[in-house]
């Protein structure tokens, strides 16, 4: 799945080897006022617009590759809204629960007084767990498909941004691991969480949960933020140094993609490219996320 600017793609390798694309625009509210284009605000929107594209590109992967087809001979390529609402509300509450509610919850009860020394450690239990839950679910074979079509999509990013020609014997050659990846901004919103919830101490337990849960926005905003920026600066040495970790971690979340996933990636691409170049033909270069 590719996404830029105004459209966003998905490319499915069909079980009789032809590869289909889907192609759709993106009615972001970015578009249409300024307020939602503010710094950290446009973190907010944009996090929960790749959460939805997210879930609808799985819908059609998966639909795709059933390819169950009606009387008609359509595919029907689309989850209800219903059942996509329902997946993503899920999900949500899965990962608040785990990540945020779990880890100020344990750390309530440990005996420990100073308020500093309980946001570090709060935060700590919280990197473990996801560090934890990434180890585990890499080892599971039915992800490593998932996983590797995760890096055929940074391979085929990072041979664009070095203005490589899109072919998947060109672009194998290049890394699985781009600064604007999901998993570093996961890892950063963790990080930047210890800080933001230093300045709330140590509250009642129901007041602890709360301020997990409601500052979730901002704390993903400013995550947005760093992971935008450091996708505009990789030659600077010193800000990919303290983005490292992050990097690092994209390591369990990769796997080294085979030249035919290559090619599936790099058809998505080439739909995204072909539609942002055709809205904004002035634009010499198209910002794309994977």
């Amino acid at each position: 799945m590719m996404r830029g600017p105004s459209s966003w793609a998905v490319a499915v390798r069909k079980p009789d080897g032809a590869i289909a694309q889907v192609c759709n625009p993106i009615a972001s509210p970015m578009a249409k006022r300024r307020i939602w284009r503010l710094p950290v605000v446009r973190g907010v929107i944009a996090l929960g617009e790749s959460l939805a594209i997210g879930f609808r590109a799985l819908a059609i992967s998966a639909n795709y590759a059933a390819q169950e087809e009606g009387d008609d001979g359509e595919v029907q390529t689309e989850l209800t809204r219903g059942q996509l609402i329902f997946a993503f509300a899920i999900a949500i509450g899965f990962a608040v629960m785990l990540f945020k509610v779990t880890p100020a919850l344990i750390t309530d009860w440990l005996p420990i007084h100073d308020t500093a020394y309980f946001v570090i450690v709060e935060g700590g239990i919280r990197v473990t767990l996801f560090i934890v839950y990434l180890t585990v679910i890499s080892l599971l074979p039915d992800l490593r498909r998932v996983f590797q079509y995760h890096a055929a999509e940074h391979k085929a990013i990072n041979a664009y941004e070095a203005g490589e020609e899109l072919e998947p014997e060109t672009v194998q050659r290049f890394s699985l691991i781009h600064p604007r990846c999901g998993t570093a901004f996961l890892l950063w919103v963790m990080a930047i969480a210890i800080f933001v919830f230093a300045f709330f101490g140590r509250p009642a337990w129901y007041w602890l949960i709360a301020t997990r849960i409601l500052l979730l926005p901002v704390i993903a905003g400013l995550a947005y933020e760093l992971i935008r920026f450091a996708g505009k600066h990789t030659d600077n040495r010193v800000l990919m140094t303290l983005l490292a970790p992050g990097l690092w971690l994209q390591r369990l979340t990769t796997r080294e993609p085979t030249l035919d996933q290559i090619e599936v990636s790099i058809r998505a691409l080439r739909e995204v490219l072909d539609r942002e170049r055709t809205a904004a033909p002035e634009a010499s270069r198209v910002e794309v996320m994977a």
